[in-house]
């Protein structure tokens, strides 16, 4: 299936609206009611909206067939630099086949494409589509991948997941999950003019910290490379400490996480470490956790997490990936099979649930987050059109 000059026109149409409704994360509310009242308008059999703020419309086909889960999140982060930018962040600017605007590539025009799709499977296979599509976005990806996922997930049961995160048309098979690991060192305060009477947690943690980088060996995996643990903040405690020795030190890692890495094996590595130093240096407290995010979503619920996402990798060989890449091919693409270097809702899906996941999407992963964000139309029909083969390929009887 090829747009035609309506359908290519509707795709960036609604692109371009879902740019114009600014969605960070928590305030994802006009985004979600321009997703809502756009399912409604095209006739999708259910659109419902949970507690966490998700949108999840469905449209059915006949009894028996699986059910397909096309998965984007309405949420993005800060304008960075304002000042900076050359386009209006929120104008949906349509120029030079460019749609610019924060969150067009990450990731409202890929939702728009299966927002789309999923009608137009619908409207050109009826009488022939089993099963059902859901068409879901998600909240709160950007601060808590597979987070508000899970209730998506838990309600609906979908057979295969499609997320739609930036792959330049390519067929993503897994990713690194990501976890963030924090290491507190404990003190006692004094003042400084008499350090002797205190313990500073600061010095504490530099002996730690040394000992972590000598003794930390990432492990790696064919595909997905290296198990990485880097240093990202670290703070004391009073800050600021005017003329009082530290009684507390916190640190925080990324740790990007390979396939089979528990939450368990993450800590342990570490605990193992602070042990060894803890044998030299008695006066040595020191505690290692996840961090846990907290915030609140627009509807007004809470939600938290431990700050752990399991990576995730399905075969090549998959029935998912090859019925996939069938479909991709129908529709005149050529996608290479590859993975995603960052962390996705597929933490949840594939990572946690177990259920089959690959990622499809337009535009280049290095245009999240930057500044003059954009999403060539080329690429968000071509989505489109992708998200539509996948569809016909898993939930369609050919004559």
């Amino acid at each position: 299936m090829v747009l035609n000059a309506a359908r290519r026109e509707q795709v960036v149409a609604l692109c371009k609206e879902m740019v114009r409704r600014p969605s960070l994360s928590g305030h994802e509310e006009e985004m979600a009611a321009l997703m809502r009242h756009t399912m409604t308008a095209l006739g999708y059999d259910e659109v419902d909206t949970d507690r966490y703020g998700n949108v999840v419309g469905v449209v059915r086909g006949a009894p028996g067939g699986k059910r397909l889960l096309f998965e984007g999140h309405m949420d993005h982060v800060e304008v960075s630099s304002p000042e900076r930018w050359t386009k209006d962040p929120f104008g949906g600017v349509l120029e030079d086949g460019r749609i610019y605007g924060r969150g067009s590539s990450d990731m409202k025009g890929s939702i728009a494409a299966m927002l789309l799709a999923a009608a137009y499977v619908r409207e050109d296979c009826r009488d022939r589509m089993t099963g059902e599509i859901l068409v879901a976005g998600s909240v709160h990806e950007e601060c808590f991948e597979g987070v508000a996922s899970r209730e998506i997930g838990e309600q609906y049961r979908p057979d295969y997941v499609v997320i739609g995160e930036a792959s330049q048309l390519n067929l993503k098979r897994g990713q690194r999950g990501r976890a963030e690991v924090v290491i507190e060192t404990v003190g006692r305060p004094a003042h400084s003019s008499n350090p002797e009477a205190g313990l500073n947690a600061v010095k504490k943690m530099v002996k730690l910290l040394s000992a972590v980088e000598e003794r930390f060996v990432p492990s790696r995996h064919p595909v997905l490379g290296k198990g990485i643990l880097e240093l990202t903040d670290i703070i004391s405690s009073p800050y600021p400490g005017a003329s009082v020795v530290p009684e507390r030190c916190r640190v925080t890692f990324d740790r990007r996480l390979l396939v089979g890495e528990s939450e368990e094996d993450v800590l342990g590595e570490l605990r193992a470490i602070v042990s060894e130093v803890q044998a030299r240096d008695p006066d040595l407290e020191a505690v290692v956790a996840y961090a846990v995010g907290e915030d609140r979503c627009y509807t007004g619920n809470p939600i938290k997490a431990k700050r752990f996402m399991p990576a995730w990798l399905l075969d090549e060989d998959h029935e998912f990936v090859q019925e996939a890449l069938a479909g991709l091919r129908a529709v005149g693409l050529d996608p290479q099979v590859t993975h995603y270097s960052f962390c996705t809702d597929g933490s949840y899906y594939a990572g946690v649930a177990g259920i089959p996941t690959i990622g499809f999407g337009p535009s280049r992963e290095d245009l999240a987050h930057v500044v003059d964000e954009y999403i060539e139309v080329d690429q968000l029909v071509k989505a489109c059109e992708g998200f539509y083969g996948i569809a016909r390929s898993l939930l369609v009887r050919e004559k």
